[in-house]
């Protein structure tokens, strides 16, 4: 029997936060029961530590040079097969309720019925422009107002988005239940917390001391950086804010309490599985799309290989998998061959080419000494692609302009030393460089990009021009189908939308 699948992504959410788990401070009881049933996978990476091209990741199985999604403003091809297609494929009703930017003029790939539309425009304006490195695209790059701005609000942007995306997601589970069509489903729940700006309800806020809000354990002035963190700095406007320990404290306190928000929405998704006796045949997913620096090293929000912004959460509660901490490095581009898998597919059926592996020899406790995990970055602030390496307890960190990173994680785990230039590694900083050359033609890489991101700015400016056709997603709500109408028969639909339905 095919199981059903609820995917739950969120946005933002560092692996650091979750060690094994929610971490003890944060206060998340429904992820905390969750990770008690679940196979969770505490060295898990993002494809790329931005929203885009990770998201198109993840959901293709494919890093970002091969879909060519490199940053927030890159078309997501049509033509790539997406976990949702192969689901679809094997019998299953696809919905997506939230998140899942894309961008381009198919606002679905493979989903069956999307729910909401996206939190983020799914056009080219956000392209970044490589052949202009310094200049700060003010009307769209993060600055750090998020910070100073943190605190209490009863309604936000985010927060408006985030109570409709639980609202049509439990709808549609429901829905599963009353309109069974005899097929399983997979339905996608995607969030935007604990994504910045850094703004909480009051309620979740005062789950919080003061005090017990830990702050970074790192600090690294501007001119102790390594040069893209520089660049990432430059473009969050740095020098026009003085960010002081109550920004800091206030802003982590928000990120805890968005956490807890989320928390209290999954635990209503998980008691209408229940509700509709879906529970024991679901396998529960829980991610999220890449972390947050959340002042670590003086760095905010994303965009770099440090842990806080790439290691992502990663938990798996499946019939038949037994709770289990898997500590080898994987990466949310395994989550497309582990559905299929789960869902009875082949994946010698899969004609394109995968960067992830099924997660299920791990899954069930077999050890895969040679796992290594590959991530990318081609989006703002890099001035060329960034290639990660983790493989075992190291990770190398690689961009032709700039000086190598290698990082020590088992000796090392706030990453404060880069060992790339001691004497002592010299053969093993040259066995990852050789793997990256293995893996990619560079300059080959860096003029694609630079040629995707001039093709999209032309576009764009061209499409701005005359009447405006936005590729946003619509949500179709057909308001002569809902509640009752005089083309229906009362008594027939009364029944129908019931659950439980009544008894003969």
């Amino acid at each position: 029997m095919q199981p059903n699948f609820l995917i739950i992504m969120v946005d933002q959410l560092s692996g650091t936060f979750f060690p094994d788990g929610p971490a003890p401070l944060l206060h998340a009881p429904v992820l905390a029961r969750v990770a008690e049933r679940s196979v969770r996978f505490n060295a898990n990476y993002c494809a790329s530590p931005l929203c885009a091209p990770s998201r198109a990741s993840f959901m293709s199985g494919q890093l970002p040079s091969r879909t060519k999604v490199y940053d927030n403003a890159a078309e997501f091809p049509s033509a790539i097969p997406t976990f949702a297609h192969h689901l679809r494929r094997l019998g299953y009703r696809t919905a997506l309720s939230g998140k899942m930017h894309f961008v381009g003029p198919d606002q679905l790939h493979g989903f069956e019925e999307r729910l909401t539309t996206d939190i983020y425009p799914a056009d080219f304006g956000w392209t970044p422009d490589w052949t202009r490195p310094s200049e700060r695209i003010d009307w769209w790059y993060h600055n750090l107002a998020s910070v100073t701005g943190a605190g209490v609000a009863d309604m936000t942007n985010q927060l408006e988005y985030d109570d409709e995306v639980a609202y049509f997601a439990k709808q549609r589970l429901f829905d599963f239940a009353r309109q069974a069509d005899g097929r399983p489903f997979c339905l996608t729940v995607s969030f935007t917390h604990p994504h910045d700006p850094y703004v909480m309800r009051r309620r979740y806020w005062e789950l919080y001391r003061e005090s017990d809000i830990p702050m970074p354990a790192t600090a690294f002035p501007y001119d102790s950086q390594d040069p893209h963190s520089r660049r990432i700095l430059d473009s969050c406007d740095w020098r026009r804010f003085e960010i002081g320990e109550h920004h800091i404290r206030a802003a982590r306190h928000a990120y805890c309490a968005a956490i807890s928000y989320l928390d209290e929405r999954i635990g209503e998704l998980i008691e209408v599985l229940r509700t509709c006796r879906f529970f024991d045949e679901t396998v529960l997913i829980f991610c999220s799309d890449h972390g947050d620096m959340l002042g670590e090293r003086g760095l905010w929000f994303k965009m770099n290989f440090f842990e806080g912004s790439a290691r992502v959460p990663l938990m798996i509660a499946a019939p038949g998998l037994e709770p289990l901490a898997v500590a080898q490095p994987t990466s949310l581009l395994d989550v497309l061959p582990t559905l299929v898998e789960l869902a009875g597919g082949s994946l010698d059926a899969i004609p394109t080419p995968l960067d992830g592996r099924s997660l299920l020899p791990l899954a069930s406790g077999a050890s895969e000494a040679a796992r290594r995990v590959v991530a990318e970055y081609a989006a703002e602030a890099a001035i060329a692609p960034i290639i990660m390496i983790r493989d075992g307890r190291f990770k190398y960190i690689y961009s032709e302009p700039d000086p190598p990173l290698l990082l020590d994680l088992a000796n090392d785990p706030q990453e404060r030393l880069n060992g790339a230039a001691d004497k002592d590694n010299a053969l093993l900083a040259d066995r990852f460089r050789a793997a990256v050359n293995d893996l990619y033609d560079l300059p080959a890489f860096t003029a694609d990009v630079l040629a995707s991101q001039a093709r999209r700015r032309l576009v764009y400016e061209a499409l701005r021009n005359g009447k405006y056709f936005p590729w946003d997603f619509q949500p179709l709500q057909k308001a002569s189908e809902r509640y009752m109408r005089n083309h229906m028969d009362l008594n027939e639909l009364e029944s129908s939308a019931r659950y439980p339905p009544p008894s003969k």
